[in-house]
């Protein structure tokens, strides 16, 4: 049975040769999230801060929050990225991360050489990339364009390459960052409803986006960050509604 469970998890990462760097600051808040202290002659960027919640199996969880809030470092603390600094995660089950579909790939491979290596490099065995050749060949809609290599592709041809070969895994923990990037509107619509099947089929989901449509559509619980901090953890209209109503007075505070 899968299960998560972090207590008191923190992330504090050192910038260095950065005391005259203002711009520097606030690029990576907006990237890292939390706050900035000093620490002798470096800052450090405290990204998570005292986090503790458990995740069950069946649980679906979106991870919402501003830019800068948190919302990445703590998949990449639930990859094994990242290493808390101070605090313990403890993970039973496979984990899969979905962060960049074109993770792995060979700019001077052919797409079908890709499917194979990719596939090894994300857990599949031979037997499986063979079972699902034909179904990942035919989702990607490529046709004779899969025997070419990849460097020949436009960006939306690598990201239905990519979403092919991931939704043909099984996952225990699925990891979502920002779950469908651009594309047309037609294969988007194909590759949400795999991605929704890959996200059924897995034992716990956590997605991080800034779509509540996808949120609902998605997940049944929500975590809710600001600034490296969890303000809110359970129903996932409760936690949404609590989210949007701070951002409803921070507008009203700016107008």
């Amino acid at each position: 049975m899968a299960e998560i469970s972090l207590t008191n998890v923190s992330v504090d990462i050192p910038v260095y040769d950065a005391a005259s760097g203002s711009i520097r600051k606030l690029i990576l808040a907006s990237t890292i999230g939390g706050r900035f202290v000093e620490f002798q002659h470096h800052l450090v960027a405290n990204a998570l801060k005292n986090i503790s919640f458990d995740v069950q199996q069946g649980d679906r969880i979106g991870l919402v929050g501003a830019n800068g809030s948190g919302k990445t470092t703590l998949l990449r603390v639930l990859s094994g990225v990242y290493t808390p600094t101070s605090g313990s995660i403890d993970v039973d089950g496979r984990v899969s991360p979905l962060f960049d579909v074109s993770l792995g790939m060979s700019m001077d491979a052919t797409g079908v050489e890709n499917i194979r290596m990719c596939g090894i490099l994300w857990g599949l065995t031979r037997r499986e990339i063979d079972d699902h050749f034909e179904e990942i060949s035919e989702f990607t809609e490529l046709g004779g364009y899969l025997n070419m290599p990849v460097r020949t592709y436009s960006a939306g041809m690598r990201l239905r390459l990519g979403l092919a070969i991931a939704n043909a895994r099984d996952p225990e923990i699925l990891l979502l960052d920002e779950a469908i990037g651009a594309g047309d509107a037609m294969f988007m619509e194909k590759a949400f409803a795999r991605l929704q099947n890959l996200a059924h089929r897995s034992s716990i989901l956590i997605v991080a986006s800034h779509s509540e449509d996808i949120i609902h559509k998605l997940c049944n619980k929500a975590i809710w960050l600001h600034r490296g901090n969890l303000m809110d953890y359970g129903d996932v209209n409760k936690v949404l509604a609590a989210y949007r109503n701070l951002g409803d007075t921070a507008a009203r505070r700016e107008q």
